[in-house]
């Protein structure tokens, strides 16, 4: 199985695909958070590039979405 495939279906352990390589996680607190880096951690090879933003409540308030998109109300966001 490809590592990109790996990568994709760990993140789907903690989270929803909203597109192609965009994941979004509600983690509640640290220890879920760190968990889910451990594990990205064992796929992610030197070559490869993977960000994650922390979104805070207060960054929630300016959150813009349009079309089908959902405005997530968990203060936690992880988006990948």
């Amino acid at each position: 199985m490809p590592r990109r495939t790996k990568v994709s279906k760990t993140l789907l352990d903690f989270g929803t695909r909203v597109q192609y390589s965009v994941f979004e996680c509600h983690l509640e607190g640290k220890p879920l958070f760190e968990k889910m880096c451990r594990r990205l951690d064992r796929l992610i090879q030197e070559e490869d590039r993977l960000r994650i933003y922390s979104i805070c409540g207060a960054c929630e308030t300016v959150l813009r979405v349009r079309g089908t998109a959902k405005r997530l109300v968990d203060p936690d966001i992880y988006i990948l």
